[in-house]
């Protein structure tokens, strides 16, 4: 509990890196989630009411909806802790957000507590992630988030920068839903590859998720890390400052005076350009500034694998807004 946030970095303890979603969050639940931890850090471990302006968690979005529904789900949420008991491992499932009160106008506050077993988790934590801010809220889809705190908790290790994992393990460390991405082409090409491309772009280290088989299988994966040398942490820095004018305008609202050069999207994922003709770099611009805190080009796969097989739209990029559009409606963030 030494550890504490800074203006430009939070922290979150070990065990709330590596948990296993009972129920799936989304990623602005968990960017909501991290912000009431460091909110109440200071008294994180005590049976304490918590307060935070409302206006503090919405982030980009101009109502608040969203904040409801997310607080609803982190109330709901019940995850997967290790632990040890009587001196062996065990499994300790907890809630993540406690009971809460809502003012009703749109600059009002947040009231909240954390509950009891988990605030106890907490202060036994020995291990922390320390998440910078600013990347925090760069990345662009849980899976990648997840990532990042994985390797902000392990990155420091004097002695290690490898770690294995079942395939089962890394599923539910990483929040997939169950019956999704069921195979290991699609996890990898889905979820995997664009957030080890997104990490390694952001954060200060360089990120590999390697498989590892069993007959002729994948059941295992080996995460490895390494810090990058200065000239690569200034790519970084760079990258996050480049993508900040659109992020600044999108939270003051001010999006679309902002001329679609100076907001640079990240690398679009190599195995999308083997998969069907390249859409606009304007598609894109739309796509991001329609649906924030989407994953455009995790989308852009699905369209690309439901489009498999059928008839070459004419417009490839209208197809994609409208497929886009119908995504967004179904699975809601």
């Amino acid at each position: 509990m030494d550890a504490r946030p800074s203006r430009d970095s939070l922290v979150k303890p070990g065990e709330l890196v590596d948990l296993i979603e009972v129920t799936p969050l989304t990623l602005t639940d968990r960017r909501i989630y991290n912000q009431l931890l460091e909110n109440a850090w200071e008294a994180i471990d005590k049976p304490v009411l918590h307060v935070i302006a409302k206006a503090d968690l919405r982030g980009s979005h101009n109502s608040n909806d969203r904040i409801g529904e997310s607080i609803e789900r982190l109330m709901s949420a019940i995850v997967k802790v290790e632990a040890v008991w009587d001196g062996k491992p065990a499994v300790e499932r907890v809630q993540l957000l406690g009971g809460n009160l809502e003012m009703s106008r749109a600059d009002g506050l947040f009231e909240y507590e954390i509950p009891p077993r988990l605030r106890k988790i907490i202060s036994n934590s020995t291990v922390f992630a320390r998440l910078q801010r600013e990347v925090m809220f760069a990345l662009s889809s849980k899976y990648a988030l997840t990532l990042y705190e994985m390797v902000q908790k392990r990155g420091n290790l004097r002695w290690r920068s490898s770690e294995k994992f079942t395939l089962d393990a890394l599923r539910g460390v990483l929040g997939v839903p169950k019956g999704k991405l069921t195979s290991w082409s699609n996890l990898r090409l889905r979820a995997i590859d664009p957030a080890v491309a997104e990490v390694s772009a952001l954060s200060d280290y360089v990120v590999e998720i390697q498989p590892i088989k069993t007959g002729r299988s994948v059941t295992h994966v080996e995460l490895r890390w390494w810090r990058k040398d200065g000239e690569a942490t200034d790519k970084a820095e760079r990258a996050l400052q480049f993508a900040s004018p659109g992020r600044k305008a999108r939270a003051e609202g001010r999006a679309e005076e902002l001329a679609p050069e100076a907001r640079p999207l990240k690398a679009r994922p190599a195995w999308l350009d083997r998969s069907g003709a390249a859409l606009k770099t304007q598609t894109y611009e739309t796509a991001r500034l329609r649906y924030p805190g989407y994953d455009i080009y995790f989308v852009e796969g699905e369209w690309r694998s439901w489009a498999a097989g059928k008839e070459p739209p004419a417009d490839p990029d209208r197809a994609f807004l409208a497929f886009f559009r119908r995504y967004a409606e179904s699975n809601p963030i």
